[in-house]
Parts: C-alpha cells; sequence; structure tokens
C-alpha cells in the first residue's frame, strides 16, 4: 500500500510517499514560507523524484489535526485535491499520534504537547512497546497544571515530542516529575508520522473520501470565542 502524506498542522510543513511502514522519500521545509507556498510544490517534487504519479497512490493522507487553524485548513485542503479526482481513499490523522509513531522504538510512555496557548496544550498520550502504540488518553485541549497531575498519578517516566515540549519540559521537571525531550530530529511533526498513522487507520477499517474529510480543531478559534463572548454579553 502506497501513502502519500501530508503535514501541515505547525510551522514546519512536510511530504512523504511510504509503501507499507517502509519510507521511500520525504521532503521536509521549515524556511518561514506559507504553507499554501511550500506544500504542493514539494508533494509534486516528491512524486517525480520517486518516478510515481498521483495514480500509483493508494491513500492520501493528512494531519488532520489539532494544530494552527490555518495550517490544518491547507493540508486538508491539499489532500481533498489530490484525492478527489482519482476518488482515492484519505486518513485524517492525529497530528498527536503521528508524532508519537516516530518515538514507538523506545518502549516508554510517550507525551505528545503542542503549544495551543491559553496555558494549556493539545495533548495525547501513548504507551509504546518497541513496535506498536496503545494510546492512554483521546486528544484534548488541557492546562499544563492538569496535564502534571495526571502524569504525577501515573508514576511512568514520560518522554515528551512536539512543539510544547520544551515549555512541558520545564514546568515538569520544577514539579519533580520523571519526563525528558525527544531527541531534537524527533522532536516535531513529520510527514512519516503521518503515514504510519495513516496505516493503522487503514488496517482498522477507518479511511475516509475526499468529501468527508475535515480538519479536527479541537477548540474553537479566537475569532469565534470572540463573537461568543459578545453574544453572551447581550
Amino acid at each position: 500500500m502506497k501513502i502519500l502524506a501530508l503535514e501541515s498542522s505547525a510551522v514546519a510543513c512536510s511530504a512523504a510517499l511510504c509503501e507499507g511502514e517502509r519510507l521511500l522519500a520525504q521532503s521536509f521545509q521549515n524556511n518561514g514560507l506559507t504553507h499554501s507556498v511550500t506544500l504542493m510544490p514539494m508533494t509534486t517534487a516528491l512524486l517525480a523524484g520517486c518516478g510515481m504519479k498521483l495514480e500509483d497512490v493508494d491513500v492520501v493522507a493528512v494531519a488532520a489535526g489539532p494544530g494552527s487553524f490555518t495550517g490544518l485548513r491547507i493540508g486538508v485542503a491539499a489532500a481533498k485535491g489530490l484525492a478527489w479526482t482519482g476518488q482515492k481513499p484519505c486518513a485524517a490523522c492525529s497530528t498527536l499520534e503521528s508524532m508519537a509513531w516516530s518515538l514507538a522504538h523506545t518502549g516508554l510512555e510517550i507525551c505528545a504537547v503542542m503549544d495551543a496557548r491559553r496555558h494549556q496544550v493539545y495533548n495525547a498520550r501513548f504507551a509504546s512497546d518497541g513496535r506498536s502504540l496503545t494510546r492512554l488518553t483521546p486528544d484534548r485541549a488541557i492546562s499544563l497544571e492538569d496535564l502534571a497531575d495526571e502524569l504525577k498519578n501515573s508514576g511512568n517516566p514520560q518522554i515528551l515530542v512536539g512543539d510544547g515540549g520544551v515549555l512541558c519540559y520545564t514546568t515538569f521537571k520544577e514539579l519533580g516529575l520523571d519526563v525528558r525531550l525527544a531527541p531534537p530530529h524527533l522532536q516535531f511533526q513529520s510527514a512519516w508520522g503521518v503515514a504510519r498513522c495513516a496505516l493503522e487507520l487503514a488496517r482498522r477499517g477507518e479511511l475516509t473520501d475526499a468529501a468527508n474529510l475535515t480538519p479536527s480543531y479541537h477548540r474553537l478559534s479566537q475569532a469565534e470565542r470572540e463573537r461568543l463572548a459578545k453574544e453572551q454579553e447581550k
């Protein structure tokens, strides 16, 4: 099964082509350009460099959330466009689970964290056994205080992955928790992780189609929060 995966949920963006668990090619950019400028040319060049066409792809996967509202919309729109013409099945992948797959080899509990601002992180926790992941929590927006309490109660060492990792590491170390940071080259989102997550969705029969592929924001946007606040003031 050939999976074309897109990742644009945060500052960097990437595209990857995998066959099963095997990475065939990956392109990564973190140059400050907007994803609307970089993602599609990157994807087109990736396929061309592998001597493949979109017709050769079996599944189009994308990091569907949580993450940057704009980044998620760009990634999902790109995936829908790639999948639509050929009626390719799509995989709406959790950004947090996709990050955790890069650390499945550690055998540790993995705490995926993305900075959600407003004293919160987007978070999900996973157990790893050296090859696979077991989800311990759903994807959620959670305060640092509540997450610290949860980790304290678990009593297990945690490896932190994601752009919220440094923030959590500093806070949790001060509280005496046994946490460590993922190494720099595995700390952030990658399209390979999205492809690996997509493979699990395919194995479970949880793929969707382009028409039903949507972002999962997990929280209202700032504009929506401000609108609701104004309505409540009336």
